[in-house]
């Protein structure tokens, strides 16, 4: 039974950046991996009992994030989409890119937006994200190809390269 610094030593960047795409901001997120790594801790027994205390723990911070989304809904700014792709090496049009693909994730609903980020960020199967959420793998499926077909209408550049490839069957999870 790994011990709870442990987990946090090795998964909380993994937490961090699931919760940056969730929240879109560096202070939000830190605040939802607080909250989640806070209410992990009082539960960590039960937690570490389980056969997979990652997805118990990202359960716990999906729940949070959702909460936070129906409290707070808020409008994330539209921002001009040109066609102002950085030229290869261009590590800080790069970066511009990266933050125009958050901005277009936290226009997504909250179910989609979370399965994108479960998909994408973490290499989850239907199956694993249908587990985690308690939805059915077909509705994950759903959500998943309704998200990507939203976020390539805002982000014209997603449909001009390929889409990640889905996971290997029992592909690890991080």
């Amino acid at each position: 039974m790994e011990d709870f610094h442990s987990f946090v030593e090795t998964r909380s960047a993994a937490l961090f950046r699931a919760a940056l795409v969730l929240t879109g901001s560096r202070e939000a997120a830190e605040e939802l991996v607080q909250e989640t790594l806070e209410r992990t801790c009082r539960r960590w027994r039960t937690i570490a009992a389980k056969d997979a205390p990652d997805a118990y723990v990202r359960r716990i911070m999906v729940n949070l994030a959702n909460d936070r989304w129906q409290r707070f809904r808020r409008v994330v700014p539209q921002q001009d989409t040109g066609d102002d792709r950085p030229a290869p090496g261009d590590d800080y049009g790069r970066v511009d890119a990266r933050d125009e693909l958050v901005r277009a994730l936290q226009r997504l609903p909250m179910g989609m937006r979370t399965v994108v980020v479960l998909r994408y960020f973490h290499d989850l199967s239907d199956a694993e994200i249908a587990e985690d959420l308690r939805i059915s793998p077909s509705s994950v499926r759903s959500q998943l190809t309704r998200g990507l077909e939203r976020l390539r209408a805002q982000f014209p550049a997603l449909s001009e390269t390929s889409t990640p490839s889905r996971p290997r069957k029992g592909a690890s999870t991080g």
